[in-house]
């Protein structure tokens, strides 16, 4: 991958973060599938870009913030189909 295609996938893993911080604090009701799905995708598209210009800070970071957003995931979607449908 070339530099200039790691720096746009890096650069729209950014958007999808800072979206999804947007998104949760004008929200009046946060949907936790979207919010964590935006930050699980955000992550992998940052650690994709990382595949190219290497940082073992920002690649932990990402890491934990991916695995954060992976578990809420799943914590959103098994709630989501256990909730009655009215």
């Amino acid at each position: 991958m070339s530099s200039l295609l790691a720096d746009i996938v890096g650069l729209a893993g950014s958007a999808l973060f800072i979206a999804a911080f947007a998104y949760a604090n004008v929200s009046k009701s946060l949907n936790k599938v979207w919010f964590n799905l935006a930050n699980l995708a955000g992550a992998i598209l940052l650690l994709i870009s990382l595949s190219v210009s290497f940082n073992l800070a920002a690649f932990v970071l990402e890491t934990v913030w991916g695995a954060i957003a992976a578990v809420g995931l799943v914590i959103a979607v098994r709630a989501k189909l256990r909730k009655p449908k009215a």
